[in-house]
C-alpha cells in the first residue's frame, strides 16, 4: 500500500511552495479547464523564449514534488510514480483530475489546487523534459512474457516503446512497484481514478500478468 505523507509534513511541503516568490502570476480565470492550459503548453514548447522561462519557473515549482517524485522526476520509492518524461498534456491532465477529485490523494488534492495555472504549465515543461531513468530488468524471463502480454493488450494506447502521448501515460521506466499496486488497483475495482479505461482493460489480467507486464515496461527506455 501507498505510504501517506504525514499531515505535518504536508502542510511544511504545501507551505515551502507557497513561500516561492516568483511562481506564477495571478490567474484571470479561478477555474482554467486543462483544454485551455493544454493549448497554452503546446504555445510554450512552440516559443523558445517562452520555453526557457517556463521550465525556469517550473524548475523552481517541482522543488515542492522533489520530496516524493524525486529531484528530476525520477522517484527513489517505488511505489511511487516517476514524472520524467511525461507528455506535458497528460501531466495536466493529471493535475486536473486531482484538482477535482476525480483522481484522489488527499495531499496532492490540496497542493493542486495551490498552484497557479503558470505553475502547473511550468512543472509540466520541467519533467516532461527530464530523462527517465530506466533500470534493467533482474529477470529477462520474466520480462520477456511481458512482452507478449503487451504487445497484445497494451501497445495500441500506450505505444511500442510504452512512451504514451497526450491522453494516455508513458510507462516505459516506470517504478514496478507503482505498476504493480495500480494495475492491481485497477483489476481489483479500488483504484482511486473515477471512469479510467484501464478498469475493464485489467479485468482479465493474474498477478502473474501484471508482474510479467510490470517487469518488461519498467525496462524500456
Amino acid at each position: 500500500m501507498t505510504k501517506r505523507i504525514p499531515v505535518a509534513l504536508a502542510t511544511v511541503l504545501v507551505s515551502m511552495f507557497l513561500t516561492f516568490p516568483a511562481l506564477g502570476q495571478p490567474a484571470k480565470d479561478a477555474a482554467p479547464a486543462s483544454t485551455d492550459l493544454g493549448a497554452r503548453v503546446k504555445a510554450v514548447q512552440a516559443n523558445p523564449a517562452q520555453f526557457e522561462a517556463s521550465y525556469k519557473l517550473g524548475s523552481k515549482a517541482a522543488a515542492v514534488c522533489a520530496f516524493c517524485h524525486g529531484d528530476n522526476g525520477n522517484s527513489v520509492k517505488s511505489d511511487i510514480p516517476n514524472l520524467a518524461g511525461q507528455n506535458p498534456a497528460y501531466l495536466l491532465e493529471q493535475m486536473r483530475q486531482f484538482s477535482v477529485g476525480e483522481r484522489r490523494y488527499e495531499f496532492m488534492e490540496g497542493l493542486i489546487k495551490a498552484l497557479k495555472p503558470e505553475d502547473k504549465i511550468g512543472i509540466a515543461v520541467f519533467f516532461a523534459s527530464q530523462e527517465v531513468q530506466t533500470k534493467p530488468t533482474a529477470n529477462t524471463a520474466l520480462a520477456d512474457k511481458g512482452k507478449a502480454y503487451y504487445v497484445k493488450n497494451c501497445l495500441a494506447c500506450h505505444g511500442e516503446q510504452g512512451r504514451g502521448s497526450e491522453g494516455f501515460a508513458r510507462i516505459a521506466g516506470q517504478q514496478t512497484g507503482y505498476l504493480t499496486l495500480t494495475l492491481k488497483r485497477y483489476r481489483d475495482g479500488s483504484s482511486v481514478r473515477q471512469g479510467s479505461v484501464m478498469a475493464p482493460s485489467t479485468k482479465a489480467m493474474t498477478d502473474e500478468d501484471i508482474s510479467t507486464v510490470s517487469a518488461y515496461v519498467s525496462s524500456l527506455k
